[in-house]
């Protein structure tokens, strides 16, 4: 699915909609990588790029939250 860059979203609601997928996405990595870890004969490269991956949905989501933090003119 070809979602639009996270850092170019503005609508809360785009951002609240693409926060729900991307948590989805790396629960899902996140059970795939458990069951190809444990596999025998597994594919390392593959179980490495889905790690990244996962990383870099975590570290991403993590900017989308923030992003939902109202700015508080102190």
């Amino acid at each position: 699915m070809l979602q639009p860059c996270p850092m170019l979203v503005q609508d809360h609601a785009q951002i609240v909609h693409l926060l729900a997928e991307m948590r989805l996405e790396h629960r899902d990595l996140d059970t795939v990588i458990h069951q190809l870890a444990t596999a025998l004969g597994r594919d390392e490269l593959q179980l490495t790029r889905m790690k990244k991956r996962k990383l870099l949905l975590k570290d991403t989501i993590a900017r989308l939250e923030s992003k939902l933090i109202p700015d508080l003119d102190a």
